[in-house]
């Protein structure tokens, strides 16, 4: 009998954790979760070490002390905090693949460990390829092992890819919902809140990703992503617009030929995709019913609507630390944002201004790229207060 998958989860308390724990509820025969880890929610991560009785538990970010904290655990579970403790998830010997669903960039030296230690990825955290795209790629080469796109846009140019050489590769086409503001007129921007600003359309995600995917910095993101995921030059990514959030991205090939991925806007079946992969099971969610009526729209992003997709794309074909400091800006951006320091408006401003005012420079190693992140969110921090 085939042995189970055996998967350790970081983030899985948010949207992504969830939807693969539901994954790996409904496909108990082929996956086991060991180890989880989360941010300073207690609950959700109780509550999902006693359903799977999972061997460690990693709270990044403990509210109370560790002694109060193994308390909400159940006693064959091993609790551990901070940094040490998603090293110790994910170099585990009991460990097959890493999902890696952490805002920010908190994730990149774990996401490293685990590589080092032949983990299978499945990385849904974009950060890590922005910043450090350049190393990752090669060094999972090095310890042949396997990186999964699980972000539904890159899991659909991946499914899309399936077979095929790079060198057929015209173009891919990553689709963006437009988020909540697409067709709003620009008058209003100046008086976005964050209280709006976090209500997606389409998506159930998390405050931050939410802003990001109506100023399409996110889109931005998985723009820079892509090129190191798939080996691309910036001229062979286009964004379009798709509101049904259904095509979830394409590949056009040099023939002309165009292969497209279609689901629900629900994050389930990218990350079964992952999970299982490269097998194929029934899936936990309903998919499209083409009988009944169905639309599917495009057009092309407007650059005045959505700076920050620009500015997304600059930092690529500037390249070396640009990426990095259009990431850590951004971040600091949405948090200063949603603190009421800054304007919707000032988003976009402060990522331009800090790429501006960055020396940017050739990074020769993981840690220089975390010294260009730190002096841009520093620049940036400087900003919000001026």
């Amino acid at each position: 009998m085939e042995r189970k998958r055996r998967i350790a989860i970081l983030g899985a308390s948010g949207s992504i954790g969830q939807n693969a724990i539901r994954v790996i509820r409904a496909h108990a025969d082929e996956l086991e979760l060991v180890a989880i880890a989360g941010g300073s929610r207690v609950a959700p991560l109780s509550e999902i070490a006693n359903e799977f009785n999972v061997k460690e538990v990693t709270v990044f970010d403990p509210p109370t002390s560790k002694d109060a904290l193994k308390r909400e655990f159940p006693s064959s579970t091993e609790v551990s905090t901070g940094m040490k403790g998603l090293l110790n998830i994910v170099t585990r010997d009991d460990i097959d693949m890493v999902l890696i669903a952490v805002v920010g960039t908190t994730a990149l030296q774990p996401c490293i460990e685990a590589i080092r230690s032949n983990k299978q990825i499945a990385l849904a955290s974009k950060e890590i390829l922005v910043m450090a795209g350049e190393f990752i790629m090669p060094m999972i080469r090095e310890h042949q092992t396997v990186l999964l796109p699980t972000d539904s846009e890159h899991n659909a140019i991946f499914q899309c890819l399936s077979g095929e050489t790079s060198s057929s590769v015209e173009k891919i086409i990553v689709t963006a919902s437009g988020g909540r503001y697409l067709d709003t007129p620009l008058s209003e921007f100046k008086n976005i809140s964050a209280e709006e600003a976090v209500k997606h359309p389409n998506w159930d995600m998390g405050q931050k990703i939410s802003i990001d995917s109506s100023t399409m910095a996110n889109k931005g993101l998985e723009v820079i992503e892509a090129r190191w995921l798939f080996d691309l030059k910036p001229e062979q990514i286009e964004v379009v617009i798709h509101p049904q959030s259904i095509i979830h991205s394409m590949v056009q090939y040099v023939d002309g030929s165009i292969l497209a991925q279609l689901s629900p806007p629900n994050m389930s079946f990218a990350i079964q995709n992952c999970l299982l992969y490269p097998k194929r099971k029934e899936g936990i969610d309903a998919s499209l019913d083409f009988t009944k009526a169905l639309s599917l729209d495009f057009r092309a992003p407007d650059y005045a609507r959505f700076p920050c997709l620009k500015l997304a794309f600059d930092a690529l074909r500037i390249g070396e630390t640009a990426p990095a400091i259009f990431n850590a800006a951004n971040e600091v951006a949405v948090a200063a944002f949603i603190e009421k320091q800054i304007s919707y408006l000032d988003i976009p401003r402060l990522i331009e201004f800090t790429l501006d005012k960055m020396n940017i420079l050739q990074p020769t190693s993981i840690e220089a790229i975390i010294l260009a992140d730190q002096e841009a969110r520093r620049i940036s921090h400087q900003w919000t207060v001026s």
